[in-house]
């Protein structure tokens, strides 16, 4: 890299960003002189073909109009009148940046911090994907990502708990610029932060570089670039101590007094020359050379750029009959993940729960694994982002609620992440899942045998732009008799029918055994009860009218767990909080079990043979 030259447009660039994020939103300034350099010196990318896959990825953690700023000087499909266009209705630079909205956006932030954990997990997929596929004289990945964050983001847990993880992954790949200008919604951070970010991030194992002056040392931002793309052995932090610059309340003195040709009665303004001093570069010529060489890995890499899976993957997927042992849906999960990862190598995750045999993720300077290794704990909707993997990660079902704000950024930026959350229900304590069905664009599976959890994985993975949760059992459930992977991945299904019923009970994963026990003892009294297993249901609504009545039909009552009134006419369920013990005895605290549902289903019944008429279909609706 040779040394920094200043060129006559550097300030007047400069100058042409802080004018406009004056005109856009009266933002912050602060970081123009480093988005300058940064953009004209060093990131690779070409906003004609904004997908090519080895450009270098850019992440807004701490803020959104400086981002759009960049990409309309750049050349993106952001034009000036969309820059006007800020968070107004259906814009493309609304409130905060977002994925598959405003081209060349690679990650939605929002929620402080997961923009920082965001830039790990795309550092990540990077160097899984260079260890798989680089060859020597082909270094056809080799990216970096750049990371914008600021104090409210370092403020956060999340960015503490990803910057230590990819410290001890020595991901140099990865270049962060902190805007150290001491400013917070409240005010001064003195009020409340006062920790030295520097050396916490020495702790983690970072570089740490500082500038002083942010503004105007053009050469000492530069500089620290080229320092940290010399060793690609650990990330950077690049503190910039930045002044407070702001507008619009003396935007007309302060454009008079840069003396660089902005007009102050001019807003939206930008010189023909800054537009100029933006360049991009190309990859093709080599990835083309690439596979003349290694054609076999050329149209592996190509395949999981294009996101197309392994032909006949999922013949790899376990198929179980009702004579097989019992087992824990977790384990269940885990023979899954076992038997497709060979044949889809893509798929990146991890585990805090049991784990299928793969090799860790880790730098192989560790002796603890290698970064070819497939497996890797969490940072998943970055790890999509970058492309070429499908990221898993599994947790208990409790903690999901900790990744909350991750969870919701999957499901509005369309991210196939297949988060795995084990120990569900009351079987080892309440782990609430009550609202997950629930969330727009997710897919909630609740498998109740191994045919389910196949078919849990089977959707998740063909489902291109929609997360999966799968909650997962710890105790064993056994495998029903009329339980399929076809019947399981329609959402819903019959898996004792009955004709004439005078009742049909529908539940989901570990109840569904339980519901059918109520079946057969309410068959000896001579009652007749149909249960459906109803494991997600986003895809049961995703089915035919036709086939969604047939299961759950008009003619007799249906009852079914609290909160599912979309479906059935009565709902019974635990009504307590705070029981602990061995799981059988929570279920009989808490009235879950055969003989009382039962003696609930036959309430329900006689309620409903004394009020009369016609039962209809909860399905059957005007809206």
């Amino acid at each position: 890299m040779a040394n920094f030259t200043q060129d006559s447009a550097d300030d007047v660039c400069i100058a042409t960003i802080r004018t406009l994020a004056a005109d856009v939103v009266g933002a912050p300034m602060g970081m123009a002189p480093i988005a300058h350099v940064l953009f004209s010196r060093f990131f690779n990318a070409n906003p004609k073909n904004s997908k090519w896959f080895n450009r270098d990825r850019f992440v807004l953690s701490n803020g959104c109009a400086l981002q759009y700023i960049m990409l309309h000087l750049l050349g993106y499909k952001l034009s000036m009148d969309d820059l006007k266009q800020f968070r107004q209705v259906d814009s493309l630079t609304p409130g905060h940046p977002e994925t598959g909205h405003t081209d060349g956006i690679e990650v939605t932030t929002g929620p402080l911090g997961q923009g920082f954990a965001n830039g790990v997990g795309l550092g990540i997929a990077q160097a899984h994907l260079a260890a798989t596929f680089n060859k020597d004289g082909f270094d056809i990945i080799n990216n970096y990502t750049y990371v914008f964050t600021g104090d409210g983001c370092l403020m956060e847990g999340v960015a503490s708990e990803a910057a230590s993880l990819a410290g001890h992954l020595q991901l140099g790949n990865l270049i962060y610029f902190y805007d150290d200008n001491h400013i917070s919604i409240d005010g001064d951070t003195a009020v409340a932060f006062t920790e030295n970010v520097e050396q916490r991030f020495l702790s983690y194992g970072w570089q740490v570089l500082h500038v002083d002056d942010g503004d105007r040392d053009l050469e000492g931002i530069y500089n620290a670039v080229v320092e940290a793309q010399k060793r690609r052995t650990s990330p950077l932090l690049f503190a910039c101590e930045q002044p407070s610059v702001t507008a619009p309340s003396s935007r007309d003195t302060w454009c008079s007094e840069t003396k660089f040709g902005l007009p102050a009665d001019k807003t939206f303004y930008v010189p023909e020359d800054t537009y100029k001093v933006y360049a991009a570069k190309k990859w093709d010529a080599l990835f083309a050379s690439y596979g003349q060489k290694y054609p076999k890995e050329h149209a592996e890499l190509s395949r999981r750029i294009a996101g197309k899976l392994t032909e006949g993957w999922e013949k790899s997927l376990p198929i179980y009959k009702p004579s097989d042992a019992a087992q824990a849906s977790r384990k269940l999960s885990e023979i899954v993940l076992t038997a497709i990862t060979p044949i889809l190598p893509e798929l990146i995750g991890g585990s805090a729960d049991l784990r299928a045999a793969m090799i860790d993720f880790q730098p192989e300077s560790t002796g603890l694994g290698s970064y070819k290794g497939p497996r890797y704990g969490c940072i998943a909707n970055g790890m999509h982002a970058y492309g070429g993997v499908i990221p898993f990660v599994a947790t208990f079902m409790n903690f999901v609620s900790y990744a909350a704000g991750a969870v919701r950024l999957s499901a509005l930026s369309k991210h196939q992440v297949i988060w795995v959350a084990t120990h569900d229900s009351i079987g080892l304590g309440e782990d609430d899942c009550g609202a997950l069905p629930r969330h727009a664009n997710i897919d909630f599976w609740r498998p109740a045998d191994g045919n389910e959890t196949s078919a849990a994985y089977y959707m998740a993975l063909t489902r291109k732009h929609t997360p999966s949760i799968l909650s997962l059992s710890r105790q064993n459930l056994p495998n029903l008799e009329e339980s399929t992977l076809e019947r399981a991945s329609k959402g819903g299904y019959v898996v004792l029918e009955e004709q004439g019923e005078e009742l049909t009970i529908v539940s989901s994963g570990s109840e569904v055994s339980i519901a059918l026990e109520a079946a057969v003892q309410l068959k000896s009294e001579g009652v007749k009860v149909r249960v459906v297993s109803l494991p997600c249901w986003s895809i049961f609504d995703l089915q035919p009218q036709e086939y969604r009545l047939s299961v759950l039909r008009s003619g007799a009552p249906i009852l079914a767990p609290f909160g599912w009134q979309k479906y059935s006419h009565e709902q019974f369920g635990m009504f307590g909080w705070g029981a602990s013990g061995p799981y059988k005895k929570i279920y009989e605290k808490f009235g879950l079990t055969g003989s009382n549902i039962a003696s609930v289903s036959k309430k329900v019944i006689t309620f409903y043979k004394q009020k009369g008429g016609e039962v209809v279909s909860p399905l059957v609706k005007a809206l």
